[in-house]
């Protein structure tokens, strides 16, 4: 097969989402212990619920079946990404700004590679971050070509 499970999966999943309105977050196919786990999260403005996880799984299930790209058995879970979701797409940056998300980088900047602090702007190139350092506030400039990792994160007051 050509192409990599993950992006038949997504091909087959985003008209099935589009048709419930919903938004695919991230594909992916992992294998823990000796199982593999093909796991699709969905998200939409409101949040997902247990019926949206129900009838995408259902409905892509289906056409899982159908297509068969998956060689081997394994076990699909549809979910929500959770309140830390990961941030991939220019869409999930810009509707991060102003919240609070985790970054690491693929190389240290001013000597760190974990960053975590308000996202204050994104322009496709760079992300910006107000981070705190003891009392201080400081902004810190992100080129996006360094970014490995990107979330939502939570803080507890």
């Amino acid at each position: 097969m050509s192409k990599k499970v993950t992006e038949v999966v997504e091909e087959l999943a985003l008209p099935i989402l589009e048709e419930l309105q919903l938004e695919l977050v991230e594909v992916e196919y992992v294998k823990e212990g000796k199982s593999w786990f093909l796991r699709v999260y969905i998200d939409k403005e409101t949040g997902v619920d247990i019926d949206d996880c129900g009838n995408v799984s259902e409905k892509l299930s289906e056409k899982l079946d159908e297509v068969d790209p998956i060689p081997q058995n394994y076990f699909l879970e549809v979910s929500s990404p959770g309140a830390e979701r990961p941030l991939k797409k220019e869409k999930d940056f810009l509707n991060a700004i102003g919240k609070n998300v985790y970054i690491k980088t693929y190389e240290p900047i001013l000597d760190e590679k974990e960053f975590e602090g308000i996202l204050t702007s994104y322009d496709g190139n760079e992300v910006t971050l107000e981070v705190r350092i003891k009392t201080r506030k400081k902004t810190i400039v992100i080129p996006f070509e360094k970014v490995a990792k990107a979330r939502l994160a939570i803080t507890f007051s």
